[in-house]
């Protein structure tokens, strides 16, 4: 494979681009830092395809990153391949408004011909190609300059390790017929809702006790005023106040500016600095959430009693001994709220009972809720077997 030297002129990124648009797919790896901002400060762009690859340096001056923005958001013709690719995804969106699509995920590929859940990328070099790789540059402060030699060949490692790696999972996938599992999947990621940050939603991301539409319509007031000012001043929303604090506030909202210097987790100036009584102003402004701003109320969550956690902890076992037998992440089949719904008695709007994980699992796990499979240990191994099979034998070994 061809590894071109760091990418700094728009001309040869140009040139790059309409090379890499005619390929099948292309490996795409971001390197940013987003400790003291709030929005991912981009350092670095790594792209290959099975021929070539580089690095792209978005901070050299006067380099023009549409060619390959463009590339990324607006050419469905070409296949973009990411590991964990979440925070790529969010950064690329951040530029363009736009997701990369179509998009294939190698970590969330990996839960349908493994057991792995979050397999990280040394984790995966490892197992497909049998290489170690380097992590000495991996906490590098990325957006200094100049970035030497070892900084840019680990870089790029990422993509061209990966471009060996995806054609053998597609191979894989193909082989068991379990890409179609994953299409959801991939969907869930290229979609730009998950990445849209919309200041009137942040207070859904706070765990805050009670259902009170007074307390959630504070909390809602208070979270968008954060975002707020979080973006208008580039740091993260931590900074401004945490979470936790976020929330108390919301349930035990101050009476005065001056109440501020009593909250945990708030500095004594808020009492009578002016982020403060922009916060003050947030909660006198707030309103209450009507009905169809309510959080909806679901089984999700609700007391099982013991027998109800019982056959919980039953469709739980089941899928730990499906998710071995069949070689696969549990997670892709299954999560653990929807196996207590299960067990509550809930049928509808649960993806285990739908396509191919009813196929796969769902229809095992209903029989168990309904008394037709049990548990057997063949060769010391724990398996499932469904009772009429089980009553059959008996029976044919009582007439011999």
């Amino acid at each position: 494979m061809k590894i071109h030297p760091l990418i700094t002129d728009t001309e040869s990124l140009t040139q790059l681009c309409e090379r890499l648009s005619r390929a099948d797919f292309i490996c795409v790896d971001t390197e940013f830092m987003r400790e003291n901002t709030y929005w991912p400060e981009l350092c670095l762009i790594q792209i290959a395809d099975s021929n070539e690859a580089a690095a792209v340096d978005p901070m050299a001056p006067g380099l023009d990153m549409t060619p390959l923005l463009d590339l990324l958001v607006d050419n469905e013709d070409v296949l973009k391949v990411f590991h964990a690719g979440g925070q790529d995804v969010e950064i690329i969106y951040n530029l363009t408004g736009k997701t990369p699509h179509p998009i294939f995920d190698t970590q969330i590929a990996m839960m349908a011909v493994s057991q792995s859940e979050q397999i990280g990328y040394a984790n995966l070099c490892e197992s497909w190609l049998g290489i170690t790789v380097d992590k000495g540059a991996r906490f590098t402060d990325w957006s200094r300059r100049p970035l030497d030699a070892r900084q840019i060949e680990y870089a790029i490692g990422d993509v061209t390790h990966l471009a060996e790696i995806f054609p053998k999972i597609l191979k894989r996938l193909i082989k068991t017929g379990r890409g179609v599992w994953l299409n959801a999947e991939m969907e869930k990621l290229a979609d730009p809702e998950g990445y849209r940050n919309d200041p009137d939603k942040a207070w859904m991301r706070i765990k805050a006790a009670g259902r009170s539409p007074a307390m959630l319509g504070r909390l809602k007031a208070l979270a968008k005023w954060r975002e707020l000012e979080a973006q208008d001043k580039n740091i993260p929303r931590g900074r401004i106040a945490r979470d936790e604090t976020v929330a108390d506030i919301a349930s035990h909202p101050p009476k005065q500016q001056a109440d501020l210097a009593k909250v945990r987790g708030l500095s004594a100036g808020w009492r009578d600095n002016e982020i403060g009584k922009r916060m003050m102003a947030a909660l006198e402004a707030s309103a209450p959430l009507t009905d169809d701003e309510l959080p909806p109320r679901t089984p999700r969550g609700a007391p099982l009693g013991k027998e109800g956690a019982l056959v919980a902890d039953l469709l739980k076992l089941l899928l730990k001994i499906r998710s071995r037998e069949i070689d696969v992440a549990s997670r892709l089949l299954a999560r653990s709220d929807d196996l207590e719904l299960l067990a509550a008695g809930v049928r509808k709007n649960l993806s285990l009972l739908e396509g191919w994980r009813f196929e796969t699992f769902g229809k095992d796990a209903l029989d168990l809720v309904e008394g037709k499979l049990a548990f057997a240990v063949v060769n010391g191994k724990l398996k499932m077997t469904h009772v009429d099979d089980v009553v059959e034998e008996v029976v044919e070994a009582e007439a011999e």
